[in-house]
């Protein structure tokens, strides 16, 4: 069996290099009970097809980044880890290692939020995958994946990766709220609604900027094009909807980048506001220039 071969991409935003890594993909049968779930079938079905899509299956990537900014070198979430190996994904590690970085000189990790894509690859056979790291992380949504009133309700899968994975390196974890500093050059907003605290990160450098959405948005075209459509795996449907436009209208009105965990790889692009929803922009020799 031949090994997957990861993909990787690096561009710089003013003095920080950025790479990102694909840490795998699935596809998910039937979006429209992911994406659009208060809409019939047929309605996501011909948003699909106007955008030249098939309609009955897609794909959905991850990709954690890396931020070299010359001090620190900063990850932001971790992808699956080894438990998605086995499915083919999990492949962070190798994709640093291509990229010519080791685990252990990731300086800081970031966490958007705590979903299993997300920090999945924070503990490598028992230890810390990053044994050198600071952690980065909000503090409410600690809270709310670590309380023991998730178990019994649809969360306690959630729960319990959270216990093995992100409380095990707590102690060196220091917990951010909305306007607070990553490292110096990157701000953390809170977006919530996907999970209640689902942050983004507005990173500047040089008087260049970009937002890594994490899971504000989580499609191209039915998260961006139709940002008030309900999504399953948003929590608060309603608030997520309304980070969805909030974000992404700042984005469009500072014509600004963004890297959004879940768009296609590389993840990067823009976005232009439209009468309904927005257009997306990915990104081609912008950075290069």
């Amino acid at each position: 069996m031949t090994a997957a071969i990861p993909q990787v991409h690096q561009f710089k935003l003013g003095s920080f290099k950025f790479t990102v890594v694909r840490d795998g993909g699935s596809v998910l049968e039937k979006p429209w009970e992911t994406f659009g779930s208060n809409q019939s079938p047929e309605i996501v079905q011909a948003l699909l097809a106007d955008n030249f899509l098939p309609t009955e299956k897609l794909v959905n990537s991850y990709s954690p980044t890396l931020i070299d900014t010359g001090c620190e070198v900063i990850l932001v979430d971790t992808g699956f880890g080894a438990a998605g190996r086995e499915r083919g994904s999990g492949m962070l590690l190798a994709g640093l290692k291509a990229a010519g970085y080791a685990p252990e000189q990731i300086t800081v990790v970031a966490l958007t939020h705590l979903h299993g894509d997300h920090i999945g690859g924070i503990m490598e056979n028992g230890a810390p995958t990053f044994p050198n790291a600071r952690y980065v992380g909000g503090q409410l949504e600690y809270d709310f994946w670590t309380d023991k009133a998730r178990e019994g309700t649809p969360g306690e899968g959630n729960h319990k990766s959270v216990l093995a994975n992100v409380a095990p390196i707590a102690d060196r974890m220091r917990f951010i709220k909305e306007g607070d500093q990553v490292v110096s050059g990157i701000t953390a907003l809170l977006a919530s609604g996907h999970t209640p605290g689902h942050m983004v990160f507005h990173i500047e450098s040089e008087g260049r900027q970009l937002v890594m959405t994490g899971d504000t948005a989580n499609h191209y075209v039915l998260s961006l094009q139709r940002p008030d459509w309900e999504v399953r795996f948003d929590m608060d449907k309603a608030e997520a909807a309304r980070a969805r436009n909030r974000i992404f209208d700042m984005i469009a009105k500072d014509r600004i980048a963004f890297l959004g965990y879940h768009m296609p790889f590389p993840s990067v692009g823009f976005v232009e506001k439209l009468p309904i929803g927005f257009r997306y922009v990915p990104k081609t020799y912008q950075f290069d220039l």
